[in-house]
């Protein structure tokens, strides 16, 4: 590791908290971790259109002088995010058609899904939202009690899953209203939360939101987004623990990443530190194939021969479920070990 200078605020000021203050300029980044332009490949059409944020804490996991590094690539902008690539489209899942109303999708039986708000922490440049029509769709918070209510009239739902956007983006007295009005369902019993906070901007986790938590009647599962073991550090391992203490369930999905974690050692380690800090790997994700991605894909082949490894060296209980999401589908398309057999021979 290199120093660093210190980022500036949107007034020109030193930020006194470093940690919650985001880049949104791909080329001060390049400044930081002295890069340049060149090396990255950087596109300010791809940071045009699909805009570029990191938050503090995230950047300074990241290798200086290292345009290979895998956390890096997640991130920032590159050329190859113009390309046209075939069967990639801006809305890969056909969420368009699951959506019931503004800010609600039932895509799977007894189980639904509320976007809460366009706003994330990080912008992941792989994320199959990328190009979701947030402005189209009205403005979720205006329709959180229709969709409760909505909720209230289906009896098979017993679980909601909290989506966006980023559902820890809300402030703490806006989510504690959210929890309030989904306590006030009877046939919930359980909320999932789809998170990156915890891990790229983790003073997110206070004592208040524990608390909004811990006072409600509901079964809490926490879905991180870890893809590599550096991710995970000493700033985010104390939030973790605190999550962990009040029983709620860590479950890590990742997505198979080309020249990120598409290799075995970098998955072995990658489970090893989730279990390490409470989190099963739940999900080894296929790459949805959101247009702007395509460089980032990994093949079925190439994923089910990574997979059959990891399973060598890895306790059952460590492995992740090798998947794809597949448009229309009421659930994860499990990809099969025992297909790769007859794959891997082609």
């Amino acid at each position: 590791m290199i120093p660093r200078k210190p980022i500036e605020n949107q007034t020109g000021k030193k930020s006194k908290k470093q940690l919650s203050t985001h880049f949104t300029d791909p080329l001060k980044l390049l400044e930081l971790l002295n890069l340049t332009p060149q090396q990255m490949f950087y596109s300010p059409e791809a940071a045009q259109d699909f805009h570029f944020k990191v938050p503090r804490s995230y950047v300074d996991k990241i290798q200086a002088e290292n345009p290979q590094d895998p956390l890096l690539l997640q991130i920032f902008p590159v050329q190859d995010e113009l390309n046209t690539v075939s069967g990639y489209t801006k809305d890969p899942l056909a969420e368009a058609d699951s959506l019931f109303q503004p800010g609600l999708l039932q895509k799977y039986d007894s189980r639904a899904l509320l976007l809460i708000t366009p706003v994330c922490t990080i912008n992941c440049r792989y994320c199959f939202r990328r190009h979701y029509p947030y402005d189209d769709k009205g403005h979720f918070w205006k329709q959180i009690k229709t969709n409760i209510n909505l909720i209230k009239q289906d009896l098979s739902i017993n679980e909601v899953i909290l989506s966006g956007g980023d559902p820890l983006s809300l402030s703490d007295s806006r989510f504690s209203e959210l929890i309030t009005l989904l306590d006030s369902v009877p046939h919930l019993k359980r909320i999932r939360i789809h998170s990156r906070f915890p891990i790229v901007e983790p003073e997110r986790i206070n004592n208040y939101f524990l608390k909004i938590l811990a006072d409600s009647r509901l079964q809490f599962i926490m879905v991180l987004h870890i893809n590599h073991a550096r991710e995970i550090g000493p700033d985010n391992q104390a939030s973790i623990l605190k999550l962990y203490n009040q029983n709620i369930i860590l479950l890590n999905q990742s997505v198979l990443l080309k020249g990120v974690n598409d290799n075995v050692s970098t998955l072995q380690q990658l489970s090893e530190t989730l279990i390490e800090n409470h989190i099963i790997p739940y999900y080894l994700h296929m790459l949805d194939h959101v247009h702007g991605s395509a460089h980032f894909e990994v093949s079925e082949k190439d994923a089910i021969h990574i997979h059959q490894q990891l399973r060598g060296v890895l306790s059952g209980y460590m492995l992740p479920q090798l998947v794809r999401e597949i448009a229309g589908e009421k659930s994860k398309t499990p990809i099969y070990s025992g297909l790769s057999y007859a794959i891997l021979s082609h």
